[in-house]
């Protein structure tokens, strides 16, 4: 089985006063765009959220073909390695694909490469140049969750602190850029790269 780990659980500070998370973008809530990219090569769907997000995040799926699992924050603002830790801790899969819920280009065929790459490893992690691309990787659950919380007790909240413990594959830019664009990684973080996202969205019919 394979899972697929969305990330929500951020303040969106950068975007206004309202969750990016669930923000209409070219008639689609932006968290379930993403989800719909990579529903296809993935067995089950976590959302890792703060409670007061629940609620609006659960109505972007209400007429989904996906039911997603939630796992909430038990600490809110705790930053992204806890996000994922207590995601993992809801996933019944030995292998999840991490993304960020402001991805909404997300090329499933790379997540289907990062699955595949990840087999018999603890993860498979993109790399451009110096830049790892922590969320968006194929981790195994167990041992990235307990990394992530060996990280957090020592009061390393970097999101790369945890690879350092993992027997990772590294994909650099040039199979990365075999594979797919690095328009996969593009986040959504201002009000402004969102305006523009819609455009090209309902410019290429999507």
């Amino acid at each position: 089985m394979r899972a697929a780990l969305v990330l929500a659980g951020g303040r969106s500070t950068r975007f206004g006063d309202r969750d990016k998370a669930v923000a209409d973008l070219a008639g689609t809530p932006m968290i379930r765009r993403v989800v719909d990219r990579v529903a296809g090569v993935v067995d089950e769907v976590v959302i890792n959220c703060r409670s007061d997000q629940e609620d609006a995040i659960s109505d972007a799926f209400a007429d989904a073909e996906v039911d997603p699992a939630f796992a909430v924050d038990r600490e809110p603002d705790a930053g992204p390695m806890a996000g994922i830790a207590r995601g993992l801790e809801a996933v019944s899969a030995e292998y999840a694909f991490v993304v960020a819920c402001d991805m909404p280009f997300v090329d499933p065929a790379f997540a289907e490469h990062l699955f595949e790459r990840a087999a018999g490893h603890d993860a498979a992690v993109p790399r451009l140049d110096e830049w790892f691309q922590t969320t968006q990787a194929v981790y195994r659950a167990a041992p990235m969750r307990e990394a992530c919380l060996r990280a957090l007790e020592r009061d390393d909240s970097r999101i790369v602190a945890p690879l350092s413990d993992l027997e990772k594959v590294v994909l650099d830019r040039e199979e990365i850029e075999r594979v797919t664009s690095v328009e996969t990684f593009e986040n959504l973080n201002t009000r402004e790269e969102f305006d523009r996202a819609v455009e090209r969205l309902r410019g290429d019919g999507r």
